[in-house]
C-alpha cells in the first residue's frame, strides 16, 4: 500500500513538472510561429485549461463529512453552497476588491497547499518532513510567482479588458513594486533552497517563474491551476478517499488515480453550464464573457474549498 502511494505523489510531481514543460513549449513554438498569440486563441485556451483544473476542487463534500451522518453532510453540503454563492456574489458585485481578495486568498491557498503536497510525500516515503522555515521559504512564491506575476504583467491589460475592463488596474500604481517583490522573493528562495541543497523546491519555483514570465498571462495562470496545482492536489485527494484507497491496497495506483478523478468531472460540465446561465441571467455582470463568468465561478469555489483544505494543510506540516 505504502509503495502505491508513494508512486502516486511521485506520479503528481513529475506530471506537473511535464505538463508544464510541455504546455510551455508549445506555447513558445506558437509564438514563434505567430508571433503574438491572438488574444481570441490565449482566452480559449485559459478556458480549457481552466476546466481541466475544476474537477480537482470538486470532491470536497466526500474527503471532509462522512457519509455515515447524512444530518452532517446536508449541512455541510449546504454551507459550502452558501458560502460559495456570497464569494461569487461579492466578486461579481465588488469587482475589484472581490477581485484582490481573492488574489491573496489564492496564491496562499496554491503556495501552502504545494508545501503540505511536498511533506506528504516524505510521509508516506517514511522520510522525516520538511523543517517549516523551508516550507515557508518555498510556499510563498510557490503561489504568488502564478498569480501575481501574469497579473503585472503589461500583456495583461489587453486580456482584462476583455474579460472585465473594472480590473485593469487592480493594483494601482503600484503593479511595478508589486512584480518587483515577487521576482526578488523568488530569485532569493531559489538561491536559498539551493545553498540549503533543497533542490527539488528550487527546480519548482525556477519552472514555476519560467512560465510566468514567458507565457502569455492569463494562459499562464491557466496551465499552473490546470496542469500543476491540480495534479498535485489531486494526488492528496487519494487517501482521503475510501474508493481510491481500495485500489491502493490492491496495488493499482492507477485505477487510484482514476477513483480520485471521475467523481469531479460533473463539475466540468456544471461549471460551463452555470457560466453560460450567469451570462444571460445577468448580463451587466457578467457580460458576453464566458471566461469571466467561469473565473467568478472557480474563485468563489475557491473560497470553501481553501476553508475546506486548510486543515489538511496545517496537518501536513505538524511533525
Amino acid at each position: 500500500m505504502q509503495n502505491s502511494l508513494v508512486f502516486i505523489y511521485r506520479w503528481a510531481r513529475q506530471w506537473s513538472r511535464y505538463g508544464l514543460i510541455g504546455s510551455l513549449a508549445i506555447v513558445i513554438a506558437a509564438q514563434l510561429v505567430l508571433g503574438d498569440i491572438p488574444l481570441s486563441l490565449q482566452l480559449a485556451i485559459a478556458l480549457v485549461a481552466l476546466l481541466v483544473g475544476i474537477p480537482h476542487g470538486a470532491i470536497d463534500h466526500l474527503i471532509t463529512i462522512p457519509r455515515t451522518s447524512q444530518r452532517k453532510f446536508v449541512t455541510y453540503i449546504v454551507g459550502y453552497i452558501l458560502m460559495a454563492i456570497l464569494a461569487g456574489w461579492a466578486i461579481a458585485t465588488w469587482n475589484l476588491l472581490g477581485f484582490q481578495i481573492v488574489v491573496v486568498m489564492s496564491a496562499l491557498h496554491f503556495g501552502f497547499g504545494d508545501a503540505a503536497y511536498r511533506n506528504e510525500e516524505r510521509e508516506y516515503l517514511r522520510e522525516d518532513k520538511y523543517p517549516f522555515w523551508v516550507e515557508s521559504v518555498y510556499a510563498i512564491p510557490a503561489g504568488f510567482l502564478p498569480v501575481v506575476l501574469p497579473l503585472t504583467d503589461s500583456r495583461t491589460l489587453d486580456a482584462l479588458e476583455r474579460i472585465q475592463p473594472t480590473l485593469i488596474n487592480w493594483a494601482g500604481s503600484n503593479s511595478n513594486a508589486i512584480r518587483s517583490y515577487a521576482l526578488v522573493a523568488g530569485v532569493a528562495s531559489i538561491l536559498l533552497l539551493i545553498v540549503t541543497r533543497h533542490y527539488s523546491h528550487a527546480l519548482d519555483l525556477s519552472l514555476l517563474a519560467l512560465l510566468a514570465v514567458t507565457a502569455p498571462p492569463l494562459v499562464a495562470f491557466a496551465i499552473y491551476f490546470g496542469f500543476w496545482h491540480a495534479i498535485r492536489h489531486t494526488a492528496r485527494l487519494v487517501p482521503k478517499l475510501d474508493s481510491a484507497m481500495k485500489y491502493v491496497a490492491e496495488e493499482n495506483p492507477r485505477r487510484a488515480i482514476a477513483a480520485a478523478v471521475i467523481p469531479g468531472l460533473y463539475a466540468i460540465a456544471g461549471t460551463f453550464v452555470l457560466a453560460v446561465a450567469l451570462m444571460v441571467a445577468s448580463p451587466d455582470k457578467f457580460s458576453s464573457s464566458i471566461l469571466w463568468s467561469t473565473l467568478v465561478i472557480i474563485w468563489a469555489l475557491t473560497v470553501p474549498h481553501m476553508a475546506t483544505t486548510a486543515r489538511f494543510d496545517f496537518a501536513a506540516f505538524k511533525k
